[in-house]
C-alpha cells in the first residue's frame, strides 16, 4: 500500500519512528514536509524525503506563510501521491496540504488527520483561535480518520469544542507514543545504580518546558546530596532565556545533546527516574497529552514522575506504577521520604506491567497500517479503555469551556 505522508519536520526522531512503523505494517510511505535542521535527509528510514522548505521554532507567521505557499503549489505534488491508497497528515499545516495535493492530483486515497499536540492558539477565544478552529473544522469534514496520541485530545477538545462525533462525523483512532520494537525482548535489567540518593532523574525528548527546568535547576542547586537531573534531547531554544547557561552553572546537572532510538536503553538505565510533566501549555495540551517519554521510560526501567491531575497522571494510576505527585514542588519532599526498599518497590511494580503496554511490535504495526487503509483492525490499546465517556470533571482533567457563537 502506497502511502503520502505530509510532516511538519523530516528531521524530527518521532516521525522517523512513524515511518518505521508505517513500512513495517506492510505499508511503502513517501514522506513529504518542511525541516528544521539546515539540511534535508534524503530519506527517512529508507522511504523517500521530498523536502518542502525549512520553518522554525515558534515563528508562526512564517509558518503560516509557507504552509499557505505549499498548499497554492501542491499541484506539483501529484506525482508523489499517483497511486497511493492513503495521504495522512501530521498536524494542521500539514493537513492542509495535503488536502490541497490529494485535491489537485486527483487521488481518491484516504485522508488522515494526525493530531500529536493542540497548539494553544487553537483555544484561543480571538480571532486567529477562531479561524484555525474553522479551518480544522472544514479540513476535517473532507478527512475520513483522525489519529490522536492521547484519549483526552477526543474527550476535551475535538468532541466538545469541534464537535467530532456530533456533527463531524469522522473516525477516530487512538496511536499511542509506544516505543517501536518489531521483535521486543525482555523487560529492562537493573544496571546496577545505587539504590539511593542522589536520585538520577532524567528529562529526554522534545525539552520544551521552561517552568520544567527552573523546578529542576532549583532543586539541583539547593540539593545536590539529594538529585542529579541528566537531559538529553532536542531543546526548543526559543523557550529558554540561557538553556545552556543554566545548564552549565550546575555540576549536577547536564545535557548530553541528542539521541538515537538505540540509545534509550543506555540512557534510562543511566536514571532511577524520568520526569514526565510538562507546564508548556499548562492546564491544556499539557494536561492532555500522554508524551514519547511516559512510554520510554516505563519500557526501559526508568520509573516516571508526572502530576496526578493529568492525562499522564490518570495513565499511570491505571498501571499502578510511577511516582504520582499533586504538585511539582512536592518532588523534593518526595525524594527525601525515598528509602531503597521503597524505590526497589516502584521498580518491581513497573516491570510487572506487560510489556505490550509500552511498546508496539510487527503485529500492532500491520493493525496500524489496516486501520489506516480502512481495513480490518485496530490500533486502540485495551489500556486505552479508561477513557469512557466525556466527564473530564470526574477524571480532574480541565475542561475548555463552551465556544458561544461558533457554528460547529
Amino acid at each position: 500500500m502506497k502511502l503520502a505522508y505530509f510532516v511538519h519536520d523530516l528531521t524530527d526522531p518521532a516521525v522517523a519512528r512513524r515511518v518505521r512503523m508505517l513500512r513495517a505494517g506492510g505499508a511503502e510511505p513517501v514522506v513529504l514536509g518542511f525541516r528544521r535542521e539546515p539540511g534535508p535527509p534524503e530519506a527517512i528510514e529508507d522511504a523517500p524525503a521530498i523536502d518542502l522548505g525549512r520553518t522554525y521554532d515558534a515563528r508562526l507567521s512564517h509558518r503560516a506563510a509557507k504552509t499557505v505557499l505549499a498548499a497554492l503549489g501542491a499541484a506539483r505534488l501529484r506525482e508523489h501521491l499517483r497511486g497511493a491508497e492513503v495521504v495522512m497528515a501530521r498536524t494542521l499545516e500539514m493537513l492542509a496540504i495535503a488536502q490541497a495535493a490529494r485535491a489537485m492530483s486527483g487521488a481518491r486515497a484516504r485522508l488522515v488527520y494526525e493530531c500529536l499536540d493542540i497548539h494553544r492558539l487553537m483555544l484561543s477565544r480571538g480571532a486567529k483561535g477562531r479561524a484555525l478552529r474553522a479551518a480544522e473544522r472544514a479540513l476535517m469534514r473532507r478527512a475520513d480518520l483522525l489519529a490522536v496520541s492521547s484519549p483526552a485530545f477526543l474527550d476535551a477538545y475535538f468532541e466538545p469544542v469541534q464537535g467530532v462525533g456530533r456533527v463531524i462525523r469522522i473516525e477516530t483512532l487512538l496511536i499511542e507514543n509506544k516505543v517501536v520494537e518489531l521483535e521486543p525482548d525482555v523487560k529492562a535489567p537493573s544496571l546496577g545504580l545505587p539504590a539511593g540518593p542522589p536520585w538520577r532523574i532524567g528529562w529526554m525528548g522534545a525539552i520544551r518546558c521552561r517552568k520544567s527546568l527552573a523546578i529542576l535547576t532549583d532543586l539541583a542547586r539547593r540539593r545536590p546530596d539529594l538529585v542529579e537531573v541528566r537531559i538529553h534531547g532536542r531543546p526548543a531554544y526559543s523557550e529558554f532565556d540561557d538553556f545552556d547557561g543554566q545548564v552549565a552553572a550546575l555540576p549536577n546537572l547536564t545535557f548530553g545533546g541528542g539521541y538515537r532510538a538505540r540509545d534509550l536503553p543506555r540512557l534510562y538505565g543511566e536514571v532511577h527516574f524520568a520526569w514526565a510533566i510538562d507546564f508548556m501549555e499548562e492546564g491544556l495540551n499539557s494536561a492532555w497529552l500522554l508524551p514519547n517519554r511516559l512510554y520510554e521510560a516505563s519500557r526501559h526501567g526508568a520509573v516516571p514522575i508526572a502530576l496526578g491531575g493529568v492525562q499522564t497522571g490518570r495513565y499511570l494510576h491505571d498501571l499502578g506504577i510511577g511516582v504520582r505527585l499533586d504538585r511539582a514542588e512536592d518532588l523534593e519532599a518526595a525524594l527525601e521520604a525515598l528509602t531503597p526498599r521503597a524505590y526497589a518497590a516502584l521498580r518491581n511494580d513497573l516491570d510487572a506491567v506487560p510489556l505490550h503496554t509500552f511498546v508496539a511490535d510487527a503485529a500492532d504495526c500491520r493493525d496500524l497500517v489496516d486501520s489506516l487503509a480502512g481495513r480490518s483492525g485496530s490500533f486502540v490499546s485495551p489500556e486505552a479503555s479508561f477513557r469512557g465517556a466525556g466527564n473530564l470533571a470526574a477524571k480532574g482533567l480541565a475542561q475548555p469551556e463552551h465556544y458561544p457563537g461558533e457554528a460547529v
